[in-house]
C-alpha cells in the first residue's frame, strides 16, 4: 500500500543515512520501526500490573484493624455513607 507521510527535513536525513548505513531502503526502515513500535506496545499492554510499594508514615493500619478482614475494613470505610 501507498501513503505518504510528512516527516520533518532533518528526521528524513537521519533516516536517509541510517538507511545507507545499514544498505537497506526507507520503506524497509520505516516498516522496520513501525513494527518494532507496535511489538513494544502490544508487549507493554499483555505485562501484568504490579502495584509498586508505597511509602508510609505510620506504622501500618489504625488501631483496632490490626486483625481485621478485608470485608470489616471495607464495612467501616462506607460506614455513615448511607451504602
Amino acid at each position: 500500500m501507498k501513503t505518504t507521510v510528512d516527516i520533518s527535513d532533518q528526521l528524513f536525513r537521519q533516516a536517509k543515512a541510517a538507511a545507507e548505513d545499514s544498505r537497506t531502503t526507507m520503506r524497509q526502515l520505516i516498516e522496520d520501526g513501525l513494527r518494532a513500535m507496535l511489538e513494544r506496545k502490544q508487549a507493554a499492554r499483555k505485562k501484568p500490573f504490579r502495584l509498586g510499594k508505597l511509602p508510609t508514615q505510620g506504622g501500618g493500619l489504625c488501631p483496632g484493624f490490626e486483625h481485621a478482614t478485608w470485608q470489616e475494613m471495607l464495612d467501616e470505610s462506607y460506614r455513615g455513607r448511607g451504602v
